[in-house]
């Protein structure tokens, strides 16, 4: 009876060991083939052909919102302006507004201030009679009048006085102050042929000016003849150096005038006469500005074309000559020269 209880303990023993959870003995591929299994049902869950309620995209779209009424926006603005319940004016209370203001208050005076210190400091390093920094064309450029709206084209009918008087009343008006009573009362007779230097004088202290009679232009003056020519078809410019502070044109030597034609044919500008000489004398020169130079009166030189023919445009150009001077410039037309046309008919 003993080896059948041994084996009766035996199989005990053996039932006493055993595990209900067969997954703990199965081996370890076992379990990731299941997983690999999911995972693929969970793929073809995925790309499954969508039901015809999913593809329904109204009910996606955003419901519209109901639209208000004016009473309601308007009582919205009214909120806005003023709200009882927070006691608030465009969204602020009291002291927010008053903390706002005072703040940009602050900064705005304080850039101010700033501005206006800036602005002294500089007005305490620069001179009103002498700039720091002179960004005119040095040597001098030349000008020419009558010019209508900037325009150097001069065009008319001797017999048409229509088509040349508003040329005659410009001429007019460029040499009313040349008026000889006028010259006599304000500048007085210098020396020619030399510069009339004044530096020796205070910075502020105005200096003289030379005399530059309207009678000296002879035929050109509009003196004896009031139509400055153009009635007989024999016009008068008059062409100016343009004034360059403390400039000493020529170096010692008067600056020449001379013209020519520039397209056309040269025997069609004819005989031409220059008043009072075809020189810018240095007794008016250098020029001190005009807070200094009060009665300045810059030289002038007519020209008279006794000869133009008729029924022809030509181009003149009229070019200062001496030395430190440039009139050939290629990319300043105005630089030491002036060009201008004429279409003259009888």
């Amino acid at each position: 009876m003993e080896p059948n209880s041994t084996a009766g303990g035996a199989e005990e023993e053996h039932h006493g060991n055993y595990s209900p959870n067969p997954s703990a003995e199965a081996p370890p591929g076992k379990h990731a083939v299941s997983e690999a299994l999911e995972e693929v049902q969970e793929e073809l869950i995925e790309h499954q052909p969508l039901e015809q309620e999913d593809l329904n995209f109204e009910k996606w779209k955003p419901k519209p919102k109901p639209k208000r009424t004016l009473h309601e926006k308007a009582g919205d603005v009214k909120t806005y302006l003023w709200n009882a319940e927070t006691r608030e004016f465009m969204g602020r209370t009291g002291h927010s507004w008053f903390l706002i203001i005072l703040f940009y208050t602050a900064l705005y005076a304080f850039l101010a201030a700033m501005f206006g210190a800036c602005m002294w400091c500089l007005m305490l390093s620069i001179s009103p009679y002498h700039p720091t920094h002179n960004d005119r064309v040095m040597p001098p450029g030349m000008t020419m009048s009558p010019q209508l709206d900037g325009h150097y084209e001069i065009a008319f009918n001797a017999s048409d006085r229509k088509s040349w008087k508003k040329y005659a009343k410009l001429m007019e008006e460029q040499l009313r102050p040349y008026n000889d009573a006028v010259q006599e009362q304000r500048n007085i007779q210098c020396p020619q042929d030399a510069y009339f230097m004044q530096d020796e004088q205070g910075e502020s202290a105005e200096r003289k000016a030379c005399q530059f009679k309207r009678s000296w232009l002879g035929e050109c003056s509009g003196l004896q003849d009031p139509h400055f020519g153009f009635s007989q078809g024999k016009p008068c410019i008059l062409l100016r150096m343009n004034r360059i502070l403390g400039y000493l044109p020529g170096q010692g030597t008067p600056v020449n005038v001379t013209c020519g034609v520039k397209k056309g044919a040269p025997e069609s500008l004819g005989e031409l006469q220059f008043f009072p000489k075809s020189i810018f004398n240095l007794m008016y020169y250098p020029y001190y500005g005009k807070l200094r130079h009060v009665n300045y009166t810059a030289p002038v030189v007519a020209v008279r074309f006794n000869g133009l023919q008729y029924d022809t445009h030509i181009v003149v150009k009229c070019k200062l000559n001496g030395k430190g001077i440039i009139n050939d410039s290629p990319t300043d037309r105005f630089l030491g020269s002036v060009s201008f046309s004429f279409d003259v008919g009888a």
